[in-house]
């Protein structure tokens, strides 16, 4: 007897899925309304935002909307209609292309319509059943999604441990002398959870002794570290150890589209076998023009960088003075370890954004362990020192309700209704 498709689906929605009747439209699936800025609109009343990456402060700025707007207006956003390679490219994403080589420091670079789907396609692209991938087990999920398809071996080492790294090198340089195939290393510039930047300085080390190719995803590290925002591998100072590098525009740029970027023979090798841009829609122009204009503002104003650090180091200082975890984290990302269950973070974040005005992202678990609570803060150049004193003052509040139990028992009450 088969069993019917959608019986498991029914009876079992999955760790995060279980709660969508109690939480849809407002923990998760929240409508965040108003113009993109540090203080938006959340369920009827003002709230300061710390869950854009708009890190930048770009998305709303005058100059980007109206070079947004003036190519909507004249291109509409269906041209370039088709994909790259039939009908979808046009001198301007060649310019893009050329203008995000240059400023991370590479010889050609490739621009996706997705940065998600870009990454799974590309690892996909870049490895054969016979070649081995090596990752860290901490990596963003578009990364896992590629190794998945992944036909060959692949190993997974220990978070930003490059003991475990370097063990599970030596066991796939083993593999690779038995299949004739070459090492794929992954990993990422910013992790964004953690916001702790990858060790890419001792993993470019370890080329000195075992040969393989790295393949950095930089979505947090771009505009946000390095010389002038140049990345994470600049940070380092080991962007020419890198081999693929990959940004999202999603991130400091504030729009759609992303980059891989490389020696010309493997960008080029790229275009001509990532199955997600060969037999997709071309990006559309209003935010190819856009992606240039927000790439000349990063070139030309740094000081957008600056604010953004100086509020980082505003809100990351406070919150560490008031007592609060915010792990290893070394980049703008703010995460701010707690302990509870998904219950108890439901009614604190509630009692946060209700009665403190103050909204920014929650992580339970399945992404982090059972009994952990994480809110997450992404700082941005709008943000003010106003915005921190409040957090801060808001983050206290809620800290002491939720170690006195206030929190558990409104829990009970609402699980039991």
């Amino acid at each position: 007897m088969v069993k019917d498709l959608f019986e498991r689906i029914k009876s079992d929605k999955g760790p995060l899925g279980k709660w969508a009747d109690k939480a849809e439209g407002y923990y998760v699936f929240p409508k965040l309304e108003g113009p993109i800025s540090n203080r938006m609109m959340f369920n009827g009343k003002p709230v300061v935002t710390w869950s854009i990456n708009d890190y930048l402060g770009l998305a709303n700025h005058p100059e980007v909307l109206k070079v947004d707007g003036e190519s909507a207006a004249v291109d509409g956003m269906a041209y370039p209609m088709g994909a790259r390679m039939m009908s979808g490219h046009t001198k301007y994403h060649e310019q893009l292309e050329r203008e995000c080589a240059e400023f991370v420091g590479k010889e050609a670079s490739y621009l996706v319509n997705f940065g998600y789907q870009g990454m799974v396609s590309a690892i996909d692209a870049l490895v054969s059943k016979d070649d081995i991938i090596v990752y860290d087990m901490d990596t963003h999920a578009c990364i896992i999604d590629g190794v998945r398809l992944h036909a060959g071996k692949r190993f997974v080492y220990r978070h930003n441990d490059i003991e475990s790294c370097e063990k599970n090198l030596k066991r796939a340089t083993k593999m690779a002398e038995k299949t004739g195939g070459g090492i794929l290393l992954v990993s990422e510039g910013v992790f964004g959870m953690r916001g702790e930047q990858g060790r890419l300085r001792e993993i470019v080390a370890l080329k000195e002794k075992y040969n393989f190719r790295l393949l950095v995803d930089d979505a947090h590290g771009f505009g946000t570290l390095g010389e002038g925002g140049r990345g994470t591998g600049y940070e380092q100072g080991v962007q020419d150890g890198i081999d693929v590098y990959f940004a999202t525009f999603a991130k400091s740029m504030a729009g759609i589209g992303a980059f891989f970027a490389g020696d010309k023979d493997v960008v080029q090798y790229l275009q001509y076998n990532m199955r997600s841009q060969m037999f997709a829609k071309s990006l559309p122009m209003p935010m190819v023009k856009g992606a240039l204009k927000r790439l000349d503002m990063i070139r030309t104003m740094p000081e957008l960088k600056d604010k953004l650090w100086e509020i980082t180091g505003a809100l990351q200082s406070g919150l560490r003075d008031a007592g609060f975890d915010l792990g290893t984290t070394q980049t703008c990302i703010t995460p701010v370890y707690l302990k509870g269950d998904i219950p108890e973070a439901m009614a604190m974040v509630h009692d946060l954004r209700e009665n403190h005005g103050v909204f920014c992202s929650i992580v339970v678990y399945p992404v982090i362990p059972r009994g952990m609570i994480i809110l997450r803060l992404i700082p941005t150049a709008r943000h003010t020192i106003e915005d921190v004193n409040e957090t801060i003052k808001a983050f206290t509040a809620i800290r002491e309700k939720l170690e006195n139990g206030t929190y558990k028992k409104i829990a009970e009450a609402i699980m039991t209704a």
